[in-house]
């Protein structure tokens, strides 16, 4: 009876489920809007700054809602919470292709900051945290990867449709609300649940005597992880990372087309490999972090985001320019993907191996805050230098400095002492 439960055991059921809402959510919200910025910018008559102020409004409030939104979680359970986040999210997504104006779409990115607090990240991964210890890396690894899944996936998905001149993005986008409501907001409110206590299980599926300990972390309190430097180290570190990562993910498609000479087509395909290798990253830097220090897994990817962020340039006879060569760029989506994803999974494991369960929502509602104003600040700084100065070159370069930053304080990480927990 015992190996059969095992076999079967209802967390991975639950680790599907939190799985698909993060496909969807990220990429729909993030991910797709990004690789539609050409075509809304010829729809509405914007410029970059304009047309990434939608994605700046999401990461801004995402971030100043994120420290509340933490303090609901630790409340009202994870799984409450994210029922009426994925709800917003679904209806906002149902009238995204309604939009008549790029204010509009502010709104409705401000309304989808909202939601994607309530229902991204964090509470996936308290949700999934709760059902597995042992494989918690594994599993939180293709949690996160996830969203690079859907943001490989579902851009090159609707593709077809949003170039096609009789259909366009607002079908594209249609038919991406239509599976939002199938795939993500069905298992929300029939199969996820929220502890292994529900179901009268215990966390992999172990029975009571055989339960795993939290790797023999104990939780600290809030007051503690306020007053740690690993909660600011890690914080102003991820805020960097995302300043990288989100600044040019928000305008590498616009780069590709416009300053790379690559077709919508061909500047779609280098986005998504990128989010393949972001998927590699993810799952794969999630299950080696099972076995080596998580910290030291951190430090590793973001060197790798570094060094993907230096293939943008060429550097000849002591000038520095913008690479067109495609060979090159193909090879930064690579790099860099791996980078991203890795980057990505492992901030969330890091603050999880140090601080324990306890205010795990706060905590990380913390770090999403700072993390998030890290993305915000750098989706809006270089689109805005880029319609003011014509050229990427300056913006990705600020992008390399910016996560270089990020290597200095992730190497700054170090546990909590015992003591103080």
């Amino acid at each position: 009876m015992h190996d059969e439960r095992a076999q079967f055991f209802y967390g991975w059921y639950v680790a599907i489920g939190c799985t698909l809402i993060y496909f969807f959510t990220n990429a729909m919200t993030l991910f797709v809007p990004q690789t539609l910025f050409p075509r809304l910018m010829e729809e509405f008559g914007s410029n970059e700054a304009e047309i990434s102020l939608t994605v700046t409004i999401t990461l801004l409030f995402a971030s100043l809602f994120a420290p509340f939104a933490g303090m609901l979680i630790d409340k009202f359970g994870a799984l409450r919470i994210m029922r009426i986040g994925i709800v917003l999210m679904a209806v906002t997504y149902s009238l995204y292709s309604f939009s008549d104006s790029i204010s509009d779409l502010y709104r409705l990115h401000f309304l989808l900051a909202i939601g994607l607090v309530l229902s991204g990240l964090v509470v996936n991964v308290i949700i999934v945290s709760n059902w597995f210890v042992k494989h918690r890396g594994k599993v939180i690894g293709m949690l996160v990867a996830s969203s690079s899944l859907g943001g490989a996936i579902l851009p090159l998905m609707i593709s077809p449709i949003v170039n096609d001149p009789k259909l366009g993005w607002r079908w594209g986008f249609g038919l991406l609300s239509i599976l939002f409501w199938l795939f993500a907001v069905i298992p929300a409110y029939t199969f996820i649940k929220e502890k292994p206590s529900n179901l009268g299980l215990f966390p992999d599926g172990l029975p009571k005597i055989l339960e795993p300990s939290d790797n023999g972390i104990a939780s600290v309190t809030l007051l503690t992880a306020l007053k740690s430097r690993a909660l600011w180290c890690l914080g102003i570190g991820s805020a960097c990372l995302w300043f990288s990562i989100q600044g040019l993910n928000s305008q590498i498609t616009i780069f590709f087309e416009q300053e790379a000479a690559f077709s919508p087509q061909q500047a779609v395909f280098l986005f998504s490999t990128l989010f393949w290798f972001s998927f590699i990253g993810k799952f794969a830097f999630g299950a080696i972090s099972d076995t080596v220090p998580k910290r030291t897994v951190l430090l590793i990817t973001s060197i790798i985001l570094f060094l993907g962020t230096l293939l943008l340039f060429d550097f000849d006879s002591n000038q520095i320019s913008l690479t067109k060569n495609p060979t090159k760029l193909g090879l930064f989506t690579v790099v860099f993907g791996l980078g991203f994803g890795g980057s990505f999974s492992m901030i969330q494991l890091v603050a999880v191996e140090i601080f324990g369960p306890a205010y795990l929502g706060r905590i990380l509602g913390i770090i999403t805050f700072i993390d998030g104003m890290g993305a915000a600040l750098g989706t809006n700084l270089l689109s805005q230098i880029k319609t003011d100065t014509g050229s990427y070159l300056l913006p990705f370069s600020i992008v390399t400095i910016v996560s270089l930053i990020a290597i200095i304080n992730v190497f700054l990480i170090r546990p909590i002492q015992k003591n103080n927990t």
